[in-house]
């Protein structure tokens, strides 16, 4: 069984790449059958030299997919240069609840903040 996406038939999450049964193991939550495809985190450049911004998420078999599925939904206004995926399971993060262990102690280092140099005044564009 094939699913079509925008007109290009991919395969269901059962089946390989070739339509076959030979597709890749599926993450699946504890005692539950999973038939979704993996969920992927998706970041854009936007243009040379910019740093890669998230800009949502999808799911797709394999990393081939995320990106052409990527491509597809998330640069359809020629918007971007570079496209990475990164599979969700992968992502860790830090808990809201502890944002006083990670960005308190910061607050006491007034070094760190760019109100403490003076800069001349050739320096304006900072």
């Amino acid at each position: 069984m094939s699913i079509t996406n925008g007109g290009v038939e991919v395969p269901s999450p059962a089946q390989g790449r070739d339509g076959e049964g030979s597709g890749p193991a599926l993450p699946q939550a504890i005692g539950a059958e999973s038939t979704e495809w993996p969920l992927w985190e998706v970041f854009l450049r936007s243009k040379a030299g910019l740093d890669h911004k998230h800009c949502g998420s999808l799911h797709a078999a394999d990393a081939a997919m995320a990106i052409q599925l990527a491509r597809d939904v998330y640069t359809r206004r020629q918007e971007g240069v570079s496209i990475w995926v990164v599979p969700s399971l992968h992502i860790t993060a830090s808990d809201p609840g502890d944002k006083a262990m990670y960005f308190d102690p910061m607050e006491d280092k007034v070094y760190r903040h760019p109100t403490f140099y003076k800069l001349p005044g050739a320096v304006d564009h900072m």
